[in-house]
């Protein structure tokens, strides 16, 4: 089973309703390809890094599926719809593997610190300050 991430920015002139009706086109869209869909984030409207056709806000979401196929006919639709600003999709189950396989191979060692190999005494690190006579100010 692979999983995709597919975030995607939508224009920020676009209202509430055609957002939903958009988000499940996609989902259905998805679905008929075979995938299924096992997260969903709706990360509101964020600023852009920088001005994409003159917009400098976006609405944002994220979708993840784990799926069988590929996601090539949700690509098409997401590149043909105007509304959306940018939009990308990313394989993550071959980062997991490998995250995995290298922690497998370089477990973590607990960190053991040296003991010291002198340890001050008190008396001897630092010797008593003699207290100072106060003189009354003239």
């Amino acid at each position: 089973m692979r999983t995709y991430e597919v975030l995607f920015i939508l224009s920020p002139q676009v209202a509430e309703e055609e957002v939903t009706t958009l988000i499940t086109d996609f989902k259905r869209v998805a679905d008929s390809t075979g995938a299924k869909l096992s997260h969903e984030e709706a990360w509101g409207r964020r600023r852009l890094a920088y001005p994409i056709q003159k917009f400098t806000e976006g609405n944002y979401h994220l979708l993840v599926y784990e799926s069988d196929g590929s996601l090539s006919e949700l690509d098409r639709r997401m590149r043909n719809t105007e509304t959306i600003l940018r939009h990308m999709i990313v394989r993550t189950d071959l980062d997991h593997k490998r995250a995995e396989k290298l922690a497998k191979r370089n477990p973590k060692k607990e960190r053991v610190r040296p003991a010291p190999a002198f340890t001050p005494e008190p008396s001897a690190a630092a010797p008593a300050a003699e207290p100072r006579p106060e003189t009354p100010p003239e």
